[in-house]
């Protein structure tokens, strides 16, 4: 298996399974519920993790909660009433967590959180001063970039687009950024370490995270494109002044857009994943949005739409009509072609196309088996009783030839939510989903 990696901006082979494969991927920024866009990395690494073990990897998947950030502070302090920047964290965890298991993809292998690791944390900056690649200045700890000759390897960043990163006028060059800042006034939590009481940057949390929990050398690190710099291109230097390896192959996803432009909560252009999940008619639901997820490249923007939005949702009620109907055509030795699709750089619409044919071919075991890989067997639903029900009494009418009385039942039917095909061997039913407008 083979994917692209921002670093060595080529495809790279993974080792052969069945090899040990750790993934670190960054995850929400707790202080608002998370958006849809939050979710397209979520869903891709869980996939992977997921199609590596089908594969026969040994996967280990850490997502990371960022529970330590200057944007919690600021909406904490910002709520009516304030609220404790901990308590907000606290909650917007939880409900992170409840959002994503909506999904029903799983979770993620470990999901540390900044606070349990204040101690990696603290520690890491420590070797890095001692190494002479930080340094501390009136309670803050900078990383000194210019001690790092690879700057930039990952961004391709020239300098001039380096500097700045974050004002101060403690710092000794421009491009260096904070591995440790000092407590601040309105600032309610703060952690004791060797150069007074403060809090960590946001860059050096990911890094000791990882380290902790993977170890110094791993295969995959993953995230929004938006992160590649500077967060990315921070961790990896500060990582490898460390003595780590680090990171072999990253991956970062394209953005989820609203009417062409990058959905984010700063820009106000949101759509909570809890919005989006419900089922219809209030929102798509879970089926939808993977499916919505697959039609894209995972390295490639997506743009997130009512139209497109009901594109997947049209797909979603194909797939559950095929699923519906008897099998007609099984050709196993296509499966190859699904692996295939997936091994070369995780071709998601690529297998959707794959799928689609099966669909029309009424392969149906192989369309439910390439399904679930994805998370969509539960497209795949059995009537409740009293729909069954109805569908015997429409069966019947159609052989007396009663077809007022069959149109009759078909609307009781689809009342209920499901759609009645006809077949020859009698009425097939099959869930039909729509949101409205």
């Amino acid at each position: 298996m083979r994917l692209y990696s921002t670093l060595q901006r080529e495809l790279v082979e993974l080792p052969p399974s069945p090899a040990k494969i750790g993934i670190y991927v960054c995850g929400p920024t707790v202080y608002q519920r998370i958006h849809v866009g939050n979710a397209r990395p979520y869903v891709i690494f869980l996939w992977l993790r997921n199609w590596l073990k089908h594969r026969q990897y040994e996967v280990k998947l850490v997502s990371n909660i960022t529970d330590v950030n200057d944007k919690i502070y600021v909406e904490a302090a910002h709520r009516s009433p304030p609220i404790e920047s901990r308590k907000l964290a606290e909650e917007m965890s939880d409900r992170y967590r409840e959002d994503t298991d909506r999904l029903g993809l799983g979770r993620p292998d470990a999901e540390p959180t900044a606070t349990e690791t204040m101690g990696e944390i603290v520690a890491m900056i420590a070797e890095l001063i001692a190494g002479g690649h930080a340094y501390e200045a009136q309670g803050d700890v900078y990383f000194r970039v210019e001690s790092y000759g690879d700057y930039g390897q990952l961004s391709r960043q020239k300098p001039d687009q380096m500097e700045d990163q974050e004002p101060g006028p403690l710092k000794e060059d421009p491009r260096d950024f904070a591995l440790w800042k000092a407590t601040k006034q309105g600032e309610d939590t703060s952690w004791e370490s060797p150069w007074g009481k403060g809090r960590p940057g946001w860059h050096i949390e990911c890094s000791a995270m990882a380290a902790k929990l993977l170890g110094p050398s791993f295969e995959i690190h993953g995230g929004g494109l938006d992160l590649v710099f500077p967060h990315h291109e921070n961790e990896l230097a500060q990582s490898r002044a460390a003595g780590q390896e680090f990171a072999h192959i990253w991956m970062h996803n394209g953005l989820l857009r609203l009417t062409g432009e990058k959905m984010s909560k700063s820009l106000g252009n949101i759509q909570t994943l809890e919005q989006v999940l419900k089922p219809p008619p209030e929102g798509w639901g879970r089926e939808t949005l993977l499916l919505f997820f697959m039609t894209a490249h995972w390295r490639s923007p997506i743009d997130f739409s009512i139209e497109t939005m009901d594109a997947a949702q049209a797909q979603a009620n194909a797939f559950r009509e095929a699923l519906a109907l008897d099998e007609r055509e099984n050709p196993t030795e296509e499966w190859s072609r699904l692996e295939q699709a997936l091994d070369d750089d995780f071709n998601t619409p690529l297998a959707l196309s794959i799928l689609h044919e099966w669909r029309s071919r009424g392969a149906r075991s192989l369309l439910f088996q390439g399904l679930s890989l994805f998370g969509l067997n539960t497209l795949k639903e059995e009537a409740r009783p009293e729909v069954v029900k109805l569908q015997e009494e429409r069966d019947t009418a159609r052989k007396q030839r009663d077809f007022q009385r069959a149109d009759e039942l078909r609307r009781h039917i689809e009342k209920a939510g499901w759609s009645a095909s006809d077949t020859s061997s009698g009425t097939v039913l099959w869930p039909k989903h729509e949101r409205k407008h």
